[in-house]
């Protein structure tokens, strides 16, 4: 044991020096434990916890883990849960750690309430880095949670205090606070897609906290449930996410809710905050049958709205006379949300450095100044040592490596490639593989400028394009022609792993012909496989015909457990003709509500003759099941299976405009309400949608 004046020392001979790979972790117990100066990389903890303050004789009191950093240390299945850093004990301190890439299901950071010995802990959590962690597209996506709804009950006494948190977007809550009176202030939320979330307990404060959106979609703030709660003097910035996700969030809650669900907001203040250019402030959000309890007793006092382009700032889900409204300020041009409270007037701002912008000449903002000298930032935050690349999915930052025409050209030019190369197709004429290109990396693959015809790929197994873990992929200007396949089932130009992918990958497809797709049946343009991921799909103007299966089939997570298969795919300016299964189908089932996707755009395209297929199980030639947002605008829809919707959590943003359904083609849904407009049911020549803009695709 060791004690106040002489603490026991486990420190790395230097800082950085002890690398930890392969099944490591790391676990402590006792009094006045230092731990300083190592680095975890290369592997996955062989228990539940890389860093834990608990071993089989106890839990750890006064200790303290500084200057580490776990880097990227994942088990190769992404739904193969685990913690980071697990507190336990009392009297703990975690700080100047730096943590970096965490793919897998699992908190990064958790605080644990198990034990009467874990309670009333006065731990403190400070000065840490939290760097990316990529969308999981499943619950247990938080970076930090203090308790559990089990023991949320009681309180857990914990300090958070200045921390960086920088692109955390693995689900709604980068922060989950589960227990009562903890206090988070002078931290740092960057360009990350969720909200810190007081989920359950009392008397949480939240002071001096600063929320940097940059205009991103998705990005969020601080999301209020529970009573007794204290939001002051924050500053948030460039926030654009909505309901969950907005940069404010007051919910609605259940009466008598079970511990699980959601406790009514009471007795609570949210004052002094200052929002700047900010999307969307959300009241009594998730009102639904079984959260009608709206909140009650809370004031919402002196807090200041900037928004350049002005209008509409503030959903209303629910009655609010239960929220006390008292000297907001509104700039010019800003909607007032009622006419007591709230105060239009013009605002000024001033540049006081770190990117705050805070309006001149009003006191909520020398709260806010106070706070700068103290909020975290990257140079007071993480270890000290320690340069992490994050080595995400990115495309042409490598270099150039010219292909010609012939056998295996392209699969030989992969072999050889690195992380963001270029394969660039020098003259037309066919490239032709009789071996699966497996891609271990991001790569481009793309025509030259200037040819005369796209050069054409041909492939004689199975797949063309293996996307592995850590693989994403780029391809621009060529024909795919299906006609030298093997005569099998379920060939695909595209596939994902068939083993879970860990990393999320990225698939552009731009300028693109493929034909021909048909030699058996259930011939994909993408096909993909459980716990894989993507962050985002794009395919643009390109053409897809004569096809025996699906151009997107996005729906092997089946669990119904609200897990997905891609965040965002948009679809823009495509044409797709004879496709025998589905054109587009994305699944995500069940009622979970930690996450946003998946989120689809289909813009002016055009789909003929989709979906006729005996094999084809949905009987439908879109099918969109769990989508939160939709927006299909200016396509066609002739002679095709029905566009399907099947609409339930979240209270789904579906539009649909501009659109002819016609052939005996139906717009069918689940009866949850969307909304529509221009659409026609005739296909005329020349066809223009209401205002006049013309539909559907527009390839030459």
């Amino acid at each position: 044991m060791g004690t106040s004046e002489n603490p026991i020392y486990l420190v790395a001979e230097t800082d950085g020096g002890v690398i930890l790979e392969g099944e490591s972790s790391l676990a402590i117990s006792g009094e006045y434990i230092i731990v300083e100066g190592f680095v975890f990389q290369n592997g996955f903890t062989p228990t539940s916890e890389v860093i834990s303050f608990r071993t089989e004789e106890g839990v750890c009191n006064h200790c303290r883990v500084t200057q580490c950093v776990v880097d990227n240390y994942n088990p190769n299945e992404r739904f193969d849960s685990d913690y980071w850093v697990a507190l336990y004990g009392r009297n703990n301190r975690v700080d100047h750690n730096s943590f970096v890439g965490k793919r897998n299901q699992g908190v990064l950071l958790a605080v644990r309430l198990g034990d009467e010995a874990d309670r009333e802990n006065y731990h403190r959590v400070d000065h840490n880095y939290f760097g990316y962690r990529g969308t999981l597209g499943s619950n247990g996506g938080e970076t930090l949670r203090i308790g559990t709804s089990h023991y949320c009950m009681f309180n857990s006494n914990t300090l958070v205090e200045a921390n960086l948190f920088e692109q955390c977007n693995g689900e709604v809550e980068i922060i989950s606070n589960k227990s009562g009176q903890n206090i988070y202030r002078y931290n740092t939320f960057r360009n990350s897609r969720g909200t810190l979330t007081i989920r359950h307990g009392d008397e949480t404060t939240i002071n001096n906290n600063f929320f940097f959106g940059s205009g991103l979609a998705h990005t969020g703030g601080i999301r209020v449930i529970n009573a007794k709660q204290t939001v002051v003097n924050n500053y948030l910035s460039g926030l654009q996410g909505y309901r969950f996700r907005s940069a404010l969030t007051v919910m609605n809650g259940v009466p008598n809710s079970p511990l699980n669900r959601y406790v009514q907001v009471t007795d609570s203040d949210i004052s002094r905050n200052i929002l700047v250019e900010c999307a969307n402030v959300g009241l009594a959000v998730g009102s639904d049958a079984e959260r009608s309890a709206t909140p009650d007793r809370t004031t919402f006092t002196d807090n200041v709205f900037y928004r350049k382009s002005g209008g509409s700032l503030f959903n209303v889900f629910d009655d609010l006379s239960g929220i006390t409204f008292r000297g907001n300020l509104l700039s010019d041009g800003l909607k007032p949300l009622q006419s007591t409270g709230f105060e239009s007037r013009e605002i000024n701002l001033e540049d006081v450095g770190n990117g705050i912008l805070l309006p001149s000449g009003l006191a909520v903002s020398d709260s806010i100044r106070r706070g700068i000298d103290l909020m975290a930032t990257a140079e007071n935050t993480g270890a000290s040592y320690y340069e992490m690349d994050v080595q995400e999915p990115f495309f042409a930052t490598g270099k150039t490596i010219d292909v010609s025409p012939g056998t295996n050209t392209i699969w030989e030019a992969v072999r050889s490639s690195s992380r963001g190369d270029v394969l660039r197709l020098t003259a037309a004429g066919e490239y032709r593989t009789t071996k699966s290109i497996d891609l271990p990396h991001p790569i481009s693959v793309i025509a030259a400028e200037g040819l005369a015809e796209k050069p054409t790929l041909l492939f004689e197994k199975t797949t063309l394009f293996n996307i592995e873990n850590g693989g994403s992929l780029m391809l621009r200007g060529v024909k795919v022609d299906g006609k030298a396949c093997r005569d099998r089932p379920l060939n695909a130009v595209v596939r994902t792993s068939r083993y879970s992918m860990i990393r999320n990958y990225k698939l552009f497809i731009e300028d693109c012909d493929f034909t021909d797709l048909d030699i058996n049946h259930s011939f994909n343009v993408l096909r993909v496989y459980k716990n894989t991921f993507a962050d985002s799909i794009v395919l643009r103007n390109n053409r897809f015909e004569n096809v025996s299966g699906s151009v997107l089939a996005l729906d092997r997570e089946t669990d119904d457990i609200g897990v997905y298969n891609a965040q965002s795919v948009v679809v823009e300016n495509c044409l797709f003709d004879d496709i025998g299964q589905e054109a587009i189908h994305i699944h995500r089932g069940g009622r979970d509500e930690s996450t946003l996707g998946p989120m689809v755009t289909i813009k002016d395209c055009t789909f003929d003759e989709i979906g006729g297929d005996k094999r084809n199980r949905t009987g439908a030639s879109i099918r969109l099941h769990g989508t939160q947002v939709v927006q299909i605008d200016g396509c066609i829809f002739d002679d095709s299976k029905p566009v399907a919707l099947h609409l339930v959590v979240g209270e789904p943003v579906v539009d649909i405009t501009n659109s002819v359904f016609s052939g005996g083609t139906k717009l069918v849904d689940n009866g949850e309400p969307y909304r529509t407009a221009g659409l026609k049911r005739d296909l005329t020549e020349p066809m223009t949608s209401l205002n006049g803009r013309a539909i559907g695709t527009r390839l030459e």
